[in-house]
């Protein structure tokens, strides 16, 4: 309010700083200030109540289109320091004597020493009150200045996932010598780990240089692809270091930038080919169980190869076009064991057009996989074909999902469909594998019971031989359920118990006119940090 004021007289205050050019006598000054009509002025402006403007319409003389029509209305109407002459004129173009600005600004700062004694009135009011925030204020102060002291990184952003498994896996079926087996290498009941820290750099605000730290102890257990069953009953949380359980190590270790008009460059030495993908075409789950389940569908289309690589992706108007090369070995210099581009490389080749909107999205891609690539979510007898030294799968997948705007009783739907065909440098023998399929259905619901609860369940085939050399009738199918229910117990903390059942998963191992199957269940706490 004062600095307000002070704005409005300050034209005031520097006339009278101006200098006066001299007269040339006393009797020529006293002529040009009139004081006696001065003194009337003063009086009338600023003596008398009954002269006083309380209103800028009272002056007869001005108009809103004046240039200070706004200064002179805050000065009557909120300070009343300002008086007309008493035919009700305040002759504002009129030339201003040094005289009477002195009477003006005077009145003006007789208003202001009475808003700061009401100022002073008020603080000494509040005063304790005051002392509280201020208090508050030096220890906020001193929080931040701790913090900027001991924050790890300008540039970086650190944040972590722990998660504990406890479960175990029953084997039944008529093949005793199969179950007996599969109970005796993993039939325990296992507690495992997975800890996952992720660093996060921008240096120009628009582009990530990720590093991902990891350790864990699946590695002996059914929940990490031990067993006759394989990657079938590996859980998508389960890791352990080549090196042995316990161990950390680099995971992730990629960098994304922008590249302008839609596109996006990720170069890493240690990437996935999901990393370099616009579009995920899946919903499907909001927590993680069967690793198999989590692929759209076609895990050899996905089949999240891990190694050197680059990728470049384009979005606009909800479309996408992605294009990315992994190689699992290429950071070998022996051509005859890796490289880049080489025959050994184990190298994947993907692209991926796809459309997505909020609640719905379709994608169509294609991989090329070399021999050596790993597919996560394939029967054993799939698996080793596409070992074989001189194979080559092409693999195509179609997934999408769509999901309510809302949560409620319609759940959320996933699916996807997968189309592989393998071929050989060297001539195969009959029975050996052409070609194969896979597809999914994932179902959830959001807010069961509890707002941040979750509810969902899946069913699907794993990659499976549908055609053989030869023409031969494979026998390798086998179906997937998983069923689970998250406790969201805090905004960090959350528990999920699960069940899955695998059917079938020796597949084409099974002897013949035998059954084998395999129930799984879990407890799954994951901590976010």
């Amino acid at each position: 309010m004062t600095h307000l004021l002070l704005r409005l007289v300050a034209p005031v205050a520097l006339a009278l700083l101006s200098p006066v050019a001299p007269h040339p006598c006393p009797e020529a000054i006293a002529a040009e200030l009139n004081l006696d009509g001065i003194n009337r002025y003063a009086n009338s402006s600023f003596d008398n109540s009954q002269d006083q403007v309380t209103s800028i319409t009272q002056f007869s003389d001005v108009q809103p289109t004046e240039w200070a029509y706004q200064a002179l209305s805050n000065l009557i109407e909120r300070y009343g320091c300002v008086a007309g002459y008493p035919d009700g004129t305040f002759r504002g173009r009129k030339p201003l004597s040094r005289w009477e600005a002195a009477a003006l600004l005077n009145a003006c700062l007789d208003r202001i020493t009475e808003v700061t004694d009401e100022l002073r009135r008020l603080l000494k009011e509040f005063e304790k009150e005051l002392a509280i925030l201020r208090g508050r204020v030096d220890n906020l102060e001193a929080k931040v200045g701790e913090l900027e002291a001991n924050q790890f990184s300008t540039t970086t952003k650190l944040s972590g996932l722990a998660t504990f498994v406890v479960g175990a896996n029953a084997f039944n079926g008529s093949a005793s010598d199969a179950v007996n087996a599969a109970r005796a290498e993993v039939g325990a009941t296992t507690f495992s780990y997975d800890l996952q820290l992720t660093l996060d750099t921008s240096f120009t605000g628009k582009d990530l240089l990720r590093t991902i730290l990891r350790a864990g102890n699946f590695g002996d257990s059914a929940f990490g692809g031990a067993g006759p069953t394989g990657n079938l009953s590996g859980l998508e949380i389960a890791f352990q270091e080549a090196s042995g359980a316990d161990s950390f190590g680099i995971d992730k270790l990629y960098y994304q930038f922008p590249l302008g008009s839609g596109f996006t460059a990720t170069l890493g030495g240690w990437v996935g080919q999901e990393d370099m993908l616009a579009l995920w075409p899946s919903v499907y789950p909001t927590d993680t169980i069967l690793n198999v389940l989590t692929l759209n569908g076609a895990p050899a289309a996905y089949n999240k190869n891990l190694g050197p690589g680059a990728g470049l992706w384009w979005q606009s108007n909800g479309w996408s076009v992605s294009g990315s090369y992994v190689a699992a070995n290429g950071n070998l210099g022996n051509p005859n064991l890796g490289g880049i581009g080489t025959s050994a490389s184990a190298g994947t080749g993907t692209v991926q057009i796809g459309y997505g909107k909020e609640q719905w999205a379709l994608a169509a891609t294609y991989s090329y996989l070399q021999s050596g690539v790993e597919v996560p979510g394939s029967t054993p007898f799939a698996s080793t074909a596409g070992a074989e030294p001189g194979s080559r799968t092409n693999a195509f997948g179609l997934s999408g999902y769509w999901q309510p705007a809302a949560s409620g009783w319609i759940p959320s739907i996933s699916a996807g469909w997968g189309l592989n065909t393998t071929s050989y440098d060297d001539t195969q023998d009959d029975g050996a594998l052409t070609t194969s399929q896979s597809w999914m259905v994932g179902l959830q619901w959001s807010d069961v019971f509890a707002k941040g609860n979750a509810l969902g369940l899946a069913v699907g085939q794993p990659v499976f031989a549908t055609a053989l050399q030869g023409g031969a009738t494979p026998q390798d199918q086998n179906f997937v359920w998983e069923w689970w229910y998250r406790f969201q117990v805090s905004d960090s903390i959350s528990v999920t118990p699960a069940l899955f059942y695998l059917s079938r998963p020796l597949g084409q191992g099974t002897p013949s006119g035998e059954s084998f199957s395999q129930l799984g269940g879990l407890v799954k706490t994951s901590f976010q940090f």
